[in-house]
């Protein structure tokens, strides 16, 4: 059965748990709209990416 040699010291543990933080997620105003959308996704509101027109834009109701 594996045991630990020694005591892991809270450095150490905090070290370890740094990376287990959840950030909040991360917006870029769209060039061509000015609409807030995330990084390397589709401008739902245009339906474009990086300039060329990938989805119908959306019609307002």
């Amino acid at each position: 059965m594996a045991v630990p040699r020694k005591k892991v010291s809270p450095m150490k543990r905090g070290q370890r748990r740094a990376h287990d933080a959840l950030k909040a997620p991360t917006y870029v105003e769209d060039q061509d709209s000015g609409e807030l959308r995330r990084p390397h996704h589709i401008d739902l509101k245009s339906g474009k990416y990086r300039g060329r027109q990938i989805l119908e834009p959306k019609s307002d109701i």
